[in-house]
């Protein structure tokens, strides 16, 4: 296990009636920006409720915000809180509107074009405070200090962390999860796997606890997979939590990670417009293929202790192949053929990749834009 240091300072607060907490979370001399995405939060009482939460607060209303979230778009929230002189901000809704709202905090704070954020020419020290009530558990995004923009102009899709944007604090109220599709939660289900898996299926640490608590994880969500159970408050329940603790840090403390899958999946939903998590099921299953000879032993670890797989000396190729199957299970394809891109359009994803300095990933540094093709084609 290798030395780390860790802090998590967002407050969870988790469980039925939790957004009334809202009134005692935010100073009542705030101005608020309140973000959020397409409305359905006015439509399913998550809006109302924050209304009557904050009945004795100064609000300001940006909506608008679309999965996998655009400068274009953010940039207008960053006019309207300046216009509104707002003081704090709080985004509702998924992992898009939290990391627009991360952005946005950051922007508001500095003179220069957004863009400066995204690229590394700005490094974002000073931010507006931001509060989370989240409505789709799948990134993580509501107690980690990572975000994810778009520029739609340029197809580009591209992070930047910054423990200044981190939440103050996240409501995590699984009753708003009951208006979701069955395309969101399925989406959760696979982010929130994929997020272990990069943490966990890399080299031996020696890391009993993280290990332990990554199959944990691993473990639930194949349960959850395998008794979908969206109307029942307990699925629900395991899903928002295991969601965020999976992407909060504490299960890659002092561990080696490959968050190679989401790289290339974030060229994916860029260039293709593929939903994440689905861009992320078609990556990983070849990319693990692609690197089996160094993760065998925990992709046989995983085999075991996750899907109790027999020994054999094919169990590593087993557990991709259930891995496949557990997507496959909720409705999530695995091939890139599936959503529409042809061979032709890896080149594409190739060049996105180099241009974004990811020539060098994986634990070992060793997944080179060569070795990024042939994924992408064997995920064909």
């Amino acid at each position: 296990m290798n030395n780390f240091s860790y802090a998590n300072p967002t407050v969870i607060q988790f469980g039925k009636g939790q957004i009334a907490s809202l009134a005692d979370l935010i100073d009542p001399a705030h101005k608020i920006l309140v973000v959020y995405g397409g409305g359905s939060i006015k439509r399913n009482g998550v809006y109302d409720q924050i209304a009557k939460a904050l009945g004795n607060h100064s609000l300001a209303e940006f909506s608008g915000v679309e999965a996998n979230p655009c400068i274009e778009t953010l940039d207008k929230g960053v006019m309207l809180a300046r216009k509104e002189k707002v003081t704090f901000l709080l985004a509702v809704g998924g992992g898009s509107v939290i990391d627009g709202c991360k952005y946005i905090a950051g922007a508001l704070c500095y003179d220069g074009p957004g863009w400066d954020i995204l690229t590394g020419k700005h490094n974002v020290t000073n931010a507006v405070p931001i509060g989370v009530v989240l409505t789709i558990p799948a990134t993580g995004s509501e107690s980690n200090s990572g975000a994810v923009v778009s520029r739609a102009e340029t197809q580009e899709k591209c992070i930047f962390k910054s423990p200044a944007v981190q939440p103050r604090f996240a409501i995590m109220d699984p009753d708003v999860m009951l208006s979701l599709s069955e395309r969101q939660l399925a989406n959760g289900l696979v982010d929130t796997f994929v997020h272990v898996c990069e943490q966990y299926i890399t080299c031996s640490s020696k890391a009993l606890v993280q290990d332990g608590y990554a199959e944990t994880l691993l473990r639930t969500i194949v349960q959850l997979a395998a008794s979908f159970q969206r109307d029942n408050y307990q699925w629900r329940a395991n899903l928002m939590w295991a969601a965020n603790q999976a992407l909060n840090g504490l299960i890659g403390l002092g561990m080696p990670r490959d968050f190679a899958t989401h790289m290339i999946g974030h060229e994916l939903t860029a260039l293709f417009g593929i939903d994440h998590a689905r861009s992320l099921a078609v990556v990983q299953p070849a990319l693990l293929r692609s690197q089996i000879n160094v993760k065998r032993a925990k992709l046989e670890q995983m085999g075991r202790n996750v899907f109790q797989l027999a020994e054999g000396d094919d169990l590593a190729e087993r557990t991709i192949q259930s891995i496949e199957a557990l997507y496959c299970s909720v409705g999530v394809a695995t091939r890139l053929s599936a959503y529409g891109a042809t061979a032709a359009d890896i080149e594409n994803v190739i060049v996105q990749l180099k241009k974004h300095g990811m020539d060098k990933l994986g634990e070992h540094q060793a997944i080179t834009p060569a070795v990024s093709r042939e994924i992408l084609t064997s995920a064909m």
